[in-house]
Order: C-alpha cells, then sequence, then structure tokens
C-alpha cells in the first residue's frame, strides 16, 4: 500500500502532526456516524411517530451543530497534514540542497542539470499530496470502516458481515490496477527528467546552436520529448480513471446490496425502521474512507516515485570529511587547529601591491545587491592572513596517491607523487586522460584518494575539514562561471565581508579595474546569467580578483589564458605573474606554451609521474614532453 521505508522515516519527524491529522479524520468520521443516527431519528420521528417541528427541533439543533463540527475537524484535518508536508518538503529541499553542495560537481557530472532540479521543485511537491493527503487517508481507511461496524453489529448482524466480507475488495482493485498504474508513473518520470535535462542544454547550448544552424532543429526534438511526456501522462490519466471507476462502481454496488437486503427485511417487519435507516445511511459512510483513499492513491504513487529519486541522490556517498562539516571528531581538531595557526606568512601581492591603487577614487559605495550570489552572506570571513600578516605558500606532498572513478576500469592516477613546494610555479602537462584534472579535483577536495596520502605543511589532507580546506585554495578556471548578478556581486565571491576598498585593489591587480570604470554601472553593472554580457577576457580578469581578494596561499591554474586575443593575454599574464608571487601554484597546462614560465614541470601519463624537470632539460631528455612540444608546433 505504498509504505515507502524512507518516507515512513520522514514521516517520523512530524508524527504529532500527522497523528493529529488522523484523530481529526477519525473524529469527522465518528460525528458522521452521530449525523446519521441523528437523521434517521428525525424522519421516523415524523413520518412514524407524527411529531411536528417542536417535537424534533432538539435533535434538529444537534443535527445542525454535529454538521458545523464535523465541517470544523475536516478543516482541521486538512490544515493539520498540510502543514506537516508542508514542514517535510522544507526539511527535505534543505538537506537535498547540502547534501547537493558536499557532493561537488564531480559526482554530478554524469547526470542531467534539468534532471536534479526537476527533483529538487516537482519532485519533492509531489510529495505533498502522499502526507497530507495519502498517509493519513491510509490510516482511516483502516480505522473508520471497523468504527462504523462497531455501530452496525449491535444492530444488525447480517449487514456487518456482508460489509465485513465485500470491503477487502477494493484494496485489491487498488491493488491489481496500481501494479499498472507504477510502471506507466516510473515512465512518466523518467519522461519528465529527459524533457527537463534536454531543455535545460538547449538553452545553455542556444549560442552554439544557432550558430550550427540546430536552434530550429531542436523545436523538433523538444516536440517529440514533449509528445511522449504527453503521451504517458495521458496513460496514467487513463488508469487513474479507470480505478476510480472500479472504485465507485464497487463502492456503490455494495451499498445497494446492503440498501436492498435491509428493506426486504424492513417490508417483512424484521428490522425497525429508524434502525434501518440508520444501516442504509452508515453504508456509505463505510466505503467512503476506501473511496478516498483511492482517489489518492495516484498522487500517492507519484510521491513515492518522485522520492525513489530524491532518496537515490540523498544516498550517494559523500567525499570525506563532508559529513561533519562541525570537523568535531577529536582527531580532526587535533590536526585543524595548529593547520589555520600556521599560516601567518609572508606578504601576499594585494597587500605588497596595494600602493598601486592609491590613487584610484574609492568614494563609490556598495551596491546593495552584494549579497545576491550564494555564498555572499556566508561566513566568508578574511582567511589568516589578512590584517598586513604575511602568508606563505604551503608545502603539498601526494605520495603513492591512486584514484579510480569507476571501480574495476582502469584507474585516474596510479601511484602517483608529487610535490608542491612553498612558492613554487609547478606546470602540470601530459596528453588526455592523463590525470591532470584528477590531480586539481583532489587538491580542491571535491574527490577523495582511494588510496596513498596527501599533506599540507605536514598535516594529513583527509584530517583537515574540506570548507577549511578549500579557505585556503583558490581556482582560476579556463572558464569561471559568473552569477547572475553585479560585477561587484561576482567578486565579492572571494571574500564576502571584504571592504570596497579590497575589493577595489583586488580589481586592479587582476587588470580589470579599467574595463569595471568604463561601465555604465561601474561594479554596480548587472552582467546576466553566466556572464553572457562580458567577454572571456573580462570574465577571467574577474575570477583573478575574486582570487587577489580571497589571498589563499595555494593556486590552481586551469589554463586561463587560453583562447584569448594578445593584449588581452598580456594583461591576463601580468596579473597572474602579481597573483603566482609568493603562492604555491599548480598550473594545468593544456597548451604547452603555458608550462613554459614554470619552476617546473611535471608531465602525466597513464596516472602517472613520467618526467620532471624544467623546460629546457625535458627537451634535451627528449621524452614524452618532447614529443608533446614536438607535436604541437607541428599542429601550430
Amino acid at each position: 500500500m505504498l509504505l515507502n521505508h524512507d518516507l515512513l522515516r520522514e514521516a517520523g519527524r512530524v508524527r504529532r502532526q500527522l497523528a493529529l491529522t488522523v484523530e481529526l479524520g477519525l473524529g469527522a468520521g465518528l460525528l458522521a456516524i452521530l449525523q446519521a443516527w441523528f437523521l434517521a431519528r428525525v424522519v421516523n420521528g415524523v413520518f412514524l411517530e407524527g411529531r411536528d417541528l417542536s417535537g424534533v427541533w432538539p435533535w434538529l439543533l444537534i443535527l445542525l451543530g454535529l454538521i458545523f463540527l464535523r465541517a470544523a475537524f475536516a478543516w482541521g484535518m486538512e490544515v493539520a497534514g498540510h502543514r506537516a508536508a508542508a514542514r517535510i518538503k522544507y526539511d527535505l529541499r534543505r538537506r537535498l540542497v547540502a547534501h547537493l553542495l558536499a557532493l561537488g560537481p564531480v559526482p554530478l557530472k554524469d547526470g542531467h542539470t534539468g534532471e536534479v532540479v526537476n527533483v529538487l521543485v516537482e519532485g519533492v511537491e509531489d510529495l505533498e499530496t502522499y502526507f497530507a493527503g495519502y498517509l493519513p487517508r491510509l490510516a482511516l481507511a483502516a480505522l473508520m470502516p471497523m468504527a462504523v461496524l462497531g455501530f452496525v453489529f449491535p444492530l444488525d448482524l447480517f449487514s456487518g458481515l456482508f460489509l465485513l466480507g465485500t470491503a477487502p475488495l477494493l484494496p485489491l482493485f487498488m491493488f491489481l490496477i496500481g501494479v499498472q498504474a507504477e510502471r506507466l508513473t516510473n515512465n512518466q518520470w523518467e519522461t519528465l527528467g529527459r524533457l527537463s535535462g534536454h531543455f535545460l542544454d538547449v538553452l545553455q547550448g542556444l549560442t552554439t546552436l544557432k550558430i550550427f544552424g540546430r536552434s530550429k532543429g531542436q523545436v523538433e526534438v523538444l516536440t517529440r520529448l514533449s509528445e511522449d511526456f504527453r503521451t504517458t501522462t495521458l496513460a496514467v490519466l487513463r488508469v487513474a480513471f479507470l480505478s476510480a471507476l472500479v472504485l465507485e462502481l464497487a463502492a456503490t454496488l455494495g451499498t445497494a446490496l446492503v440498501a436492498v437486503s435491509v428493506g426486504l427485511r424492513l417490508l417483512y417487519g424484521r428490522l425497525p425502521f429508524q434502525e434501518a435507516l440508520f444501516l442504509l445511511l452508515l453504508a456509505p459512510e463505510f466505503y467512503l474512507p476506501l473511496r478516498l483513499l483511492g482517489s489518492r492513491y495516484h498522487a500517492g504513487l507519484a510521491g513515492v516515485t518522485a522520492a525513489g529519486r530524491i532518496f537515490d541522490l540523498l544516498s550517494r556517498p559523500l567525499p570525506a570529511g563532508e559529513g561533519d562539516k562541525a570537523g568535531s571528531a577529536v582527531g580532526q581538531d587535533e590536526v585543524v587547529a595548529p593547520f589555520i595557526a600556521g599560516h601567518p606568512g609572508r606578504a601576499t601581492a594585494l597587500s605588497e601591491d596595494k600602493k598601486m591603487v592609491a590613487g584610484i577614487c574609492l568614494k563609490q559605495e556598495i551596491p546593495s545587491g552584494r549579497e545576491s550570489i550564494p555564498g555572499a552572506a556566508g561566513d566568508g570571513g578574511r582567511p589568516a592572513g589578512e590584517k598586513g600578516l604575511p602568508r606563505p605558500g604551503l608545502h603539498i606532498i601526494l605520495e603513492d596517491v591512486c584514484y579510480t572513478y569507476d571501480p574495476g576500469n582502469r584507474p585516474a592516477l596510479q601511484g602517483l607523487s608529487l610535490e608542491l613546494r612553498p612558492g613554487e610555479k609547478v606546470a602540470l602537462v601530459g596528453p588526455s586522460g592523463s590525470g591532470k584534472s584528477t590531480v586539481a579535483h583532489l587538491l580542491l577536495r571535491f574527490l577523495e584518494p582511494d588510496r596513498g596520502r596527501i599533506s599540507a605543511d605536514g598535516h594529513p589532507l583527509d584530517r583537515v575539514p574540506p570548507e577549511e580546506w578549500r579557505r585556503q585554495v583558490s581556482l582560476v578556471p579556463q572558464h569561471p562561471y559568473l552569477f547572475s548578478g553585479t560585477i561587484a556581486d561576482n567578486i565579492l565571491l572571494g571574500r564576502p565581508h571584504a571592504s570596497w576598498e579590497e575589493m577595489v585593489a583586488a580589481a586592479s591587480l587582476a587588470g580589470a579595474h579599467e574595463f569595471i570604470t568604463a561601465l555604465p554601472q561601474g561594479y554596480a553593472t548587472p552582467i546576466g546569467e553566466r556572464g553572457l554580457r562580458l567577454s572571456g577576457g573580462q570574465a577571467r580578469r574577474l575570477a583573478i580578483a575574486r582570487a587577489f581578494l580571497k589571498e589563499a596561499p595555494l593556486l590552481i591554474l586551469d589554463e586561463a589564458t587560453a583562447g584569448l586575443d594578445p593584449a588581452t593575454d598580456q594583461i591576463i599574464q601580468t596579473a597572474l605573474e602579481r597573483l603566482l608571487r609568493g603562492r604555491t601554484s599548480l598550473i594545468i597546462a593544456h597548451r604547452l606554451s603555458a608550462a613554459v614560465r614554470a619552476d617546473r614541470i611535471v608531465v602525466l601519463a597513464s596516472g602517472r609521474v613520467i618526467e620532471e624537470g624544467r623546460h629546457e632539460e625535458l627537451l634535451a631528455r627528449r621524452g614524452l614532453y618532447y614529443r608533446l612540444v614536438t607535436a604541437s608546433r607541428g599542429a601550430a
């Protein structure tokens, strides 16, 4: 009867509200029985006992009071049920969002963003009918018929046995039809997930589709997916209407047979009129909870189907350390305290070069929307090393690190050992699939190694809370993500509580202040979704400004200068030289030209370090690096 274990566990969180819902529903049912009794008494008094209005007036007043009281109980049942469902929905959405954020981008890369959004929105909404309607109706379907039989059996054993014998037919019909309905509902959800995912892909890739002349072709694809969804939805509705027809027919036939039985015995004088009328009025009330349960069955089935997707997301294992954000473990606390306190280091580029922005006008006010971006209102406190206290680069060591995305397949990293010395610029090069991005994800704590050890300044990284560790790391990606807010909002992601002067200084060091002040609204200029109003070079300069503002001792660059015109490339190279100064830096070099300026080049192949050294040294060895450089020059 759609009693999902996960949903029942969620129901336990609001058991008082659900118990109140059932109690109010049971109270309304008992009032309906009393209402039927007084109605039978009034009719019997007027038609057989010859009473006038004054003779039945007290009974009518009681009957009127029962009607209003029953309506109040029914209203209270609906309110209590929906409040319980709202609380569960809020809690589930909060946990889903927290879990997705803790998972990070890598575990979700194989899924469709649109499908995940559909689960967060429509999936959670589908649970309301389950908790507010189906679950209380299920309890009432078990309790109310027993309550009715408690009044029927003392009056007429035959009618009680008849009702008791026909009652299981309705759940049986629900089960038989529900088997088919479950399959159709699953198909409906899968089709809706494909439609949501594809529609979002089309919107995000609209520029590419128009360039290749395929935007109109997607209309046909969306039409086909919409038609599939319409077909599956209509199939579900057909089964729902069929089940409603079967349940109504069974309840009507049961009531009619009781009426025939009672009528025949009344005709031959074997049953008093008042009791016969009371039994006749009780028969629909006996079947009513079962009919109402049947009417909510398909809504409950949709909730169970959605719950499968919801708890599938919640069951995905988190990276090590993400499950304990507070870092409450004793061993973790022993590492975190000295790790945080041990980085008061040398002056950062921002504190060293503040004299460069001394002449800049800083009279602008912080835009009111500065906290409109996710994370802008968070803790985001200034990391250790602010207020002029220097922070050195970190000493990172990867020892015999192994990682496999899909167990049983070829590992992405196979016994990788790598050292990043304080203040050193290390370039990571290698053919596609050699493990460069995996190393970056491990250092960002989006992944945890299957085997091996990563340490920072001698502290095991797996014993430092991921959130605390990420305060020590800045990332400048090739395609930075910009949120739909102002320029100031996006820069302040680096440190939400930074002052206006610090933000402008960071933008100036990144080479972004000039183009920002040329915009009509300056730092308050909205940039649109994903920064569509900015060029690629401008977006990367904002990402560099974030890194300046964060002042983290470890910097990861993912081909930050690829695909730029020479003038913009020179601006960004100059900004990066400032940013790299004094920091431990890992440069993910997809283009070999980005590795030439590095202090050391590490060459990866099949998840292992093959070569290591400076540019000239590696060329002289004529190994893999030499072949990559030669191939790159030949392609050029």
